[in-house]
């Protein structure tokens, strides 16, 4: 099996994604709450926010195409 063609179904994709919204939203007000509520978000602020969200996905990611590859 192609890693990329699995990664890239739609089930995985759909899950991945939820998993990034939960798990993303709960980091980043843990992380950035404080600067989100001040208003003071800076670029490099946004850059971390975008990689809090891009974890979990790709750990979830990462997961269960290996799970489905490798049961």
């Amino acid at each position: 099996m192609n890693w990329l063609a699995v990664a890239i179904e739609r089930k995985i994709l759909r899950r991945s994604l939820i998993i990034a919204a939960i798990v993303g939203t709960i980091l980043t007000l843990i992380n950035h709450g404080d600067i989100i509520i001040s208003g003071n978000i800076q670029t490099t602020h946004l850059v971390k926010i975008v990689l809090t969200y891009f974890v979990p996905y790709a750990v979830s990611t990462y997961s269960s195409v290996q799970s489905k590859i490798n049961p």
